[in-house]
């Protein structure tokens, strides 16, 4: 069955002179042009604070997909063409009514739009209120007006729930798409399917048989110019309650009564208000963070992170995060759940890793397989090369019983054509069509906040450093033995793709 497309919509981009626009979010619009889910009736209005006219906005974004071209990218073709000349634009300060005024005059009532806040989370709350109080987000004869915004929703549970409030108290839920662009990737909309369609692998999906669930999202790159953000944000408020709480939820859920948005929600709320809180004494030994002191990287001599412009040299703020959280339900109880990420690492890796508990080693218990035997695994990769391995042992040729690890690989690119995306093209589908599915709503967000409070509370308190780890490598020492105390190991950062490079793939 195939998409249909859009209605007609006016998409109102706050922020429209920046890096998101450009990067990934009119690059996504090309693409869905060119499947023919927008049409000539999707318009952009871009709004910022710098002086200029459409043609301005025009012309920034030229300039930056020939950039594109040049990496040999091919977003700059007819559909842009198409799109480019339905993009406007008008330059004014988010904190004064006359730009909403102006948006106003342009969209007139009964025009569908969509408010994308592009925007510093600071303005998040006050363009909202500006927006409702000029009756922009009044939804009349059919017409409707959605809210998109970005992460990160709140730096804390105090400050979520307050911005909920503020946000809720001008608009329904039903108007409020909260994204993380994690859940436009395709391997983690697969997730539920490869799981709810498949008996094999939903059968096997509790902790009758899984032992451990690993998941990763590891950067190679630094923090480079975001030094003053980075340092008022870290590893932790940046990826946890967001990113890797979003894959969580989808891994742990409960099979919905259907595939409507809010059953899907639901499910995924009830995981996250699962996550057990810990007291400060359990957070201490539950959590570990580090921060990547000065050496080479990808043959670059990186400064320590302490060392990096707008960083405070005195920071105590984290590069690195690793957390052991537990779901709390019937199907998950007592299997840990590590959790990971950073930057600077030895690989760019974002993937999913579920460790089936051993066999029960009675037929081999007289051999050598009994003490090399390894677990089955799945991995689920979900960046920069989406796909799945199932990770099985098998007999090696020959007269003695002995096994060997093999892995059953499935790679997207190999079997379908996903073209040059972006990740945000099912996200701004669904945010013009209103299928809510792959955005977070308000009690979710909350109990993702409420679930690594423990940890900001106790490191705000601690004096101390984050431990030091060396560029390219995997991390700090206290990651390992974060979960190497409990007799396990993190699975390699990147070793699929090494897999493949020894192939020739």
């Amino acid at each position: 069955m195939h998409a249909a497309p859009t209605p007609p919509v006016t998409l109102v981009i706050f922020g429209a002179t920046g890096d998101l626009t450009r990067r990934l979010l009119v690059p996504a619009i090309i693409n869905l042009t060119r499947q023919r889910l927008v049409g000539e009736d999707l318009h952009i209005l871009g709004i910022g604070i710098e002086q200029g006219d459409d043609e301005f906005l025009r012309g920034r974004l030229d300039a930056f997909l020939n950039h594109l071209n040049g990496e040999e990218q091919t977003f700059k073709d007819e559909a842009w063409e198409s799109l480019r000349r339905r993009i406007s634009y008008t330059s004014g300060d988010f904190t004064k009514d006359d730009i909403f005024l102006e948006i106003g005059r342009r969209l007139g009532p009964d025009a569908n739009a969509a408010f994308y806040l592009a925007v510093p989370p600071s303005f998040f709350g006050s363009i909202v209120e500006k927006l409702a109080a000029h009756g922009l987000t009044d939804e009349k004869d059919g017409t409707f007006r959605r809210v998109a915004i970005e992460k990160p929703f709140g730096t804390d549970l105090a400050s979520a729930r307050a911005l909920n409030a503020q946000i809720l108290a001008q608009i329904g839920e039903n108007q409020i798409y909260r994204l993380d662009h994690f859940l436009g990737k395709e391997t983690v909309q697969n997730l539920m399917t490869a799981r709810f369609a498949n008996m094999i692998i939903e059968s096997l999906w509790n902790s009758r048989y899984i032992d451990h669930v690993q998941i990763t999202a590891a950067e190679i790159v630094d923090v480079g110019s975001r030094g003053k953000f980075y340092d008022a944000t870290g590893a932790l408020r940046d990826m946890v309650p967001n990113h890797l709480f979003q894959l969580l939820a989808m891994i742990a859920m409960e099979p919905p009564n259907s595939f409507d948005a809010e059953a899907i929600r639901n499910e995924k709320s009830k995981v996250l208000k699962a996550l057990r809180i810990y007291t400060p004494e359990e957070a201490k030994t539950h959590g570990v963070r580090g921060a990547y002191r000065a050496g080479p990287l990808n043959g670059v001599e990186l400064p320590a992170y302490r060392g990096t412009k707008d960083v405070s040299p005195d920071s105590r703020t984290e590069t690195y995060v690793a957390l052991k959280l537990y779901a709390d339900t019937w199907r998950w109880a007592g299997v840990p759940f590590y959790l990971r990420t950073g930057k600077a690492l030895t690989a760019r890796d974002t993937e999913i890793v579920i460790t089936f508990q051993p066999v029960p080693f009675a037929q081999f218990r007289e051999t050598e397989v009994n003490r090399r035997l390894p677990p089955n695994r799945l991995v689920i990769q979900v960046q920069p090369d989406e796909g799945m391995s199932m990770e099985i042992s098998i007999k090696s040729p020959g007269l003695s019983v002995d096994t060997t690890p093999v892995s059953l690989d499935f790679r997207y690119a190999d079997k379908f054509d996903i073209g040059k995306t972006t990740g945000y093209e099912s996200l701004l589908y669904d945010l013009f069509i209103g299928d809510q599915t792959l955005f977070q709503r308000a009690d979710g967000i909350e109990a993702g906040w409420a679930a690594v409070q423990p940890f900001l509370d106790i490191w705000s308190k601690d004096p101390s450093t984050p431990e030091a780890y060396a560029p390219g490598s995997m991390g700090p020492a206290c990651g390992d033995e974060l979960i190497e105390r409990d007799g396990r190991k993190w699975h390699e950062l990147g070793v699929i793709l090494h897999r493949e490079a020894k192939n020739g793939k």
